[in-house]
Parts: structure tokens; sequence; C-alpha cells
């Protein structure tokens, strides 16, 4: 038989006794075994773990099964495990081994999930490309020669390909949308503090959110419920309530005001982007929703503020690793400066180097003012407008790419066109929306994504319209196809 490719229906088929928890993790691995020659998506696969893991699922009761038993779903390699290592694909941390985990996975093992092993990055999650892993680029499962996206390009992979159910992913500037759109998966970013950073290598602390990327809408929301909430041990994360999301997938949209802001389909958008992502927002008029054509100027704003901000904030987390603690390094010099420089200059990949000069800059004596606190002034400012287009507007939708997914090597010589590519997800990142990626179309046989965004924590309303979206299409049930021998 045919093993089921969703959440949902692996679990339907589980509770029915069809297949066990083995079945599903030797599937998966067989899968991983026969694509990772070509992704590279994994920098650890847990092979042995996850099959002992599967037998201990497989004989518990029937009776109080957890909401993710005996599923199989990947860890970017920025979030610490106890099993294996967790490196954020830099050689820097390339022998550490977390003695504690992450709360997300602490909540993915309570309900019952089987961790399959960590995915490939952009080196300490700085990147759009997954090209500035220290391990090697992950390729986009659609077409070979292109990126996957980043910096989340190896858990998204991973889904898009069926090498797990689902995937843990991080979105500081775009890092879970942006990869999601370029290969066609289900990916959201919450509302800052919806789930805990603890335990989550910091990039920018005041932006960074772990996501779950998914197949399809109602999976993703299954996965957020499993994920949000508050925790004591980060004190970021907000006591909002977290709601039944998936109860909200198949509620009608009749009459949902759904803002089109017209920024998000100007001039630096490829035209078949637009008009993909168009033609989508005109299916979610046909269900019954309401297309308002609104206006945010600040959007032009947010890719200056945004990478002012998050690489102050990286120069500052990233002041932490010198090769001495977190797996240390066969370095040998005779004194502690000479370590560092050693250790810093050799162990630390380009983007990061650049980041932490970048930070280090803005945050000086004579910038800082001009710099940092003008950028948190306009962040306020940025946060501001979308409060008061959200007293128009339900939800906000529009493309979360200017481009389909752009050839690997294309982009690594020129950063700033590498930063462009988050030009429509960094708005959303900047004010702490919540915002995902659902699968809109196809251009020249590569995915296009729809964003939809939402105010502080209602995520529910994103659910609502990605999944009446969805189920309007078949988009989500074209796969990538292996190549042929």
């Amino acid at each position: 038989m045919s093993l089921p490719s969703t959440i949902l229906a692996a679990s339907e088929a589980l509770d029915s006794k069809k297949i066990t928890s083995g079945e599903l993790v030797d599937n998966v691995l067989k899968k991983i075994d026969q694509w990772e020659p070509h992704l590279n998506a994994f920098l650890e696969v847990f092979n042995e773990e996850a099959r002992a893991v599967a037998q201990k699922r497989d004989k518990q009761s029937d009776a109080g099964k957890t909401p993710l038993h005996g599923i199989p779903i990947a860890i970017k390699d920025l979030i610490c495990t106890v099993t294996g290592r967790t490196t954020a694909a830099s050689k820097i941390l390339q022998r550490f081994k977390s003695t504690y985990q992450a709360t997300v996975i602490n909540r993915l093992e309570q309900a019952g999930a089987i961790i399959i092993g960590k995915t490939n990055l952009d080196e300490f999650a700085m990147g759009a490309s997954n090209e500035y892993s220290a391990y090697g680029p992950v390729h986009n499962p659609w077409d070979f020669t292109r990126v996957s996206g980043g910096s989340s390009g190896g858990s998204v992979a991973a889904v898009a390909a069926g090498e797990a159910f689902a995937a843990l992913g991080t979105d500081t500037g775009g890092s879970v949308r942006q990869p999601s759109a370029f290969c066609g998966t289900v990916g959201l970013k919450p509302t800052y503090g919806r789930i805990s950073r603890f335990g989550v290598i910091a990039y920018a602390s005041s932006f960074d959110q772990v996501g779950p990327i998914t197949r399809t809408v109602k999976d993703n929301a299954l996965m957020l419920e499993v994920l949000a909430g508050v925790d004591e041990y980060d004190a970021t994360s907000s006591p909002e309530p977290v709601k039944k999301y998936t109860d909200y997938c198949g509620r009608d949209i009749k009459d949902m005001k759904i803002g089109l802001p017209q920024e998000y389909f100007g001039p630096d958008v490829d035209p078949s982007i637009s008009q993909t992502v168009r033609a989508a927002a005109d299916k979610l008029a046909d269900l019954g929703a309401v297309l308002v054509d609104i206006s945010l100027p600040l959007m032009y704003a947010a890719i200056p503020t945004y990478y002012l901000l998050v690489k102050a904030e990286a120069s500052s987390n990233l002041a932490r690793y010198d090769g001495l603690r977190y797996g240390a390094l066969d370095i040998k010099t005779d004194n502690l400066l000479n370590h560092y420089l050693e250790a810093r200059g050799r162990y630390f990949g380009p983007e990061v180097k650049r980041s932490i000069l970048m930070g280090t800059y803005a945050l000086s004596a004579g910038y800082v003012d001009a710099w940092y606190k003008q950028a948190s002034r306009v962040r306020t400012l940025i946060r501001r407008e979308f409060e008061q287009a959200f007293q128009q507007v339900d939800l906000i939708v529009g493309p979360v790419t200017p481009e389909v997914a752009f050839p690997i090597g294309s982009k690594t010589d020129d950063p700033l066109q590498m930063y462009l590519a988050d030009l429509l997800t960094d708005p959303a990142s900047v004010a702490g929306l919540p915002a995902m990626s659902v699968p809109c179309g196809f251009i020249n046989k590569l995915p296009v994504g729809m964003q939809i965004i939402a105010p502080h924590f209602r995520e529910e309303k994103i659910y609502q319209a990605a999944y009446a979206y969805e189920q309007a299409n078949d988009w989500w049930q074209q796969i990538p196809a292996l190549p042929e021998k």
C-alpha cells in the first residue's frame, strides 16, 4: 500500500492499525537515502534512534495517544537536541553536543513525535538561499540547479521531498516563508512570542521565531497547537491563550476582508509572480472574501531597518562563540587573543563575519544614535502602519518572494541582491506579525507562494483563509519526483 503523506492521514492510518510507526520511519529513512545525494537537506540522520522510538510508540496502548504519535519530524540544526550534534551549520560548533533540549523539542516528544534528524541551514540562520552553510548548499527538490531558499532550506526541502512529515524551522526575516515558497510547502512564522525560543541558537533575539513547515495547512495548524504557549524558560514567550487552530480549518471566509498592498505588487516583483498571487487572491474572493486595495508605504523601509537591527543583535549574540566553549576546537596558540583570531577568523563563514562587522559598526560610539536607534524608531512606525491597516482589513495578502527560486551561485557574490530576496517577508518580521506562505501555483515548473499576514496572535485567521484556498486547489498534492537513474 502507498503510505500517507500528511500528518493527519498518517495519524488516521496509525489509529486504524493499517500501518505502524516503524513502517512510517522506515519509509522516511528510505526517502532520505534516495533524495539526499541530490538535496543535502540533512546534516545528521538519527536512523537507529528513530527506529528505537518507533518501536516504543508501536508498543504503547491506544489509550491516551498524543497528537503527533509516531510521526517522523525533522529539526533545523539551530535547535538544541540531546541526540546528535547542534552545529548551526557552522564549523565553529562542529563538535557541539547540547546537554539539554529546546522547549519545542520537549513539546514535540511529549506529543509523540519522532525526531528523524537535523537539517541543513545557512550558517547561524544568516542567509536567504541555504548556500552559506559550512556543509554545502541545499538544492531545490523541484530543480537541483536552484536554491531551496534560506535559512531553513534543509527543513523545507526535506518536507517537500517527503523526507519528513513536518519540520521545524526558524524565521527571523523570512527564513521559513521564503524557502516554503521556493519549494512548495506550507510554512508559518508565528507572532513573536507565540512559541518558546528556549534552546534555540540566537541570531537576532527580538526577531527569531520557531515555525512549523508542513505539506498542508491543517497539518501546520496541528503543529502550532503542539508548539505554542508560554514557557517559564523564555521571558519573551507570551501567555496569550493557545487556540484550537485546527478548528478554524474549514470555516467559511465569507465577508472576510483581505487587503492587497500595492507595494507588494510593485516593480521589484516579477510580473508573473504578481499575476499568480493576484489570481490566488481572486480565488479567495470567489470563496466569499472581500478584496480591499491598501497601501503600506513603509514597506520599502523594512529592509534597511531589518538589517540594521538584526546585524546589531547578531554581533552581540555571536560574541559568545570563541572555540573554547560549546565543543572546543583544536587550536594551539600562545595567547588568548591569537586564539580568538584563529577561531573566529577560520571557523566563521563569510556571511557571519559580515554580520558581526555590520552589527558592531551600527552599535559603535558615534553611530549607535544615527543607525541602531533610528532603525528602532522606524520599526515602531512600521508596526503602527500595520496596526492601522488591520483596522480596515482582517488579513493582508501578497507574494512571499519577488521571484521564483534562483540558480545556485547567482547571488552569493552580491550580498545586497541576496538581502533583497527578503523584500516581501521582512515587513511582517519587523512588526512581529504572524505570516504564512501557502502554495499558489507554478512558474516554469517552480513553486510560487502566497503570503498571508494577520494581526498579532490571530494565527487562526491565517489558517481559516489558507485552508479555504488550499481546498479549492490541488497545489499541495503536486510533489517533486526523483530523477530517473
